[in-house]
């Protein structure tokens, strides 16, 4: 027998979470965000609504650090825990961001901060930042590197070479080079 929630029932169910589950959600700098999504030319509510319409699709696991990381429902935005002990850090850098982004107009290929957030629950505190996700959903990428410019301990484990995303160490095992100034310069005037 199937058994149907009224509306009563859902509220009541409602009301106990909600009496036994604290949580705060708050937006760092709001209005500091919403000028930078605006100089990148994203409309606030495209923005809200593909952050929120639906949950975020989890994107390959945690990274090695622990974050996490995920992309919006629509996949125009991409969303990375960050650890707690680099907020101030985050927020160091993002001091100078604002300047830089009106001296080149939007037009840089640095990651495009647009927003971050902080959601405690039950006491335990989560920090995300939003990105723009560099990668189109309507195109395969393959292979893909994930590089920081460092060999150290950065090779692929076989779990990822299976995945196709490898590191900086099979990057340059494979003899693989970038050629940004040509590929910066088109992209920047088109």
């Amino acid at each position: 027998m199937t058994s149907k929630l009224t509306a009563r029932s859902r509220w009541t169910i409602i009301s106990s979470i909600r009496k036994t589950s604290r949580f705060k959600f708050k937006e760092d700098c709001p209005t500091f965000s919403q000028n930078l999504r605006e100089r990148f030319g994203i409309d606030d509510q495209d923005y809200k609504n593909s952050v929120v319409h639906s949950a975020p699709i989890n994107s390959d696991g945690p990274g090695r650090c622990g974050n996490c990381f995920l992309t919006s429902y629509d996949w125009p935005f991409v969303i990375k825990t960050v650890p707690s002990e680099d907020v101030a850090e985050m927020h160091s850098i993002l001091k100078k961001y604002p300047q830089f982004v009106v001296e080149c107009h939007g037009n840089t290929l640095l990651p495009q901060f647009l927003g971050m957030y902080g959601l405690t629950v039950e006491g335990t505190e989560t920090y995300m930042v939003v990105t723009r996700n560099v990668f189109s959903h309507r195109l395969t990428v393959h292979p893909k590197y994930d590089l920081k410019g460092s060999t150290v301990a950065r090779e692929a484990s076989d779990k990822e070479k299976v995945q196709d995303s490898f590191r900086d160490n099979d990057f340059l095992n494979e003899g693989r080079s970038c050629t940004w100034e040509k590929r910066k310069k088109n992209f920047l005037e088109n």
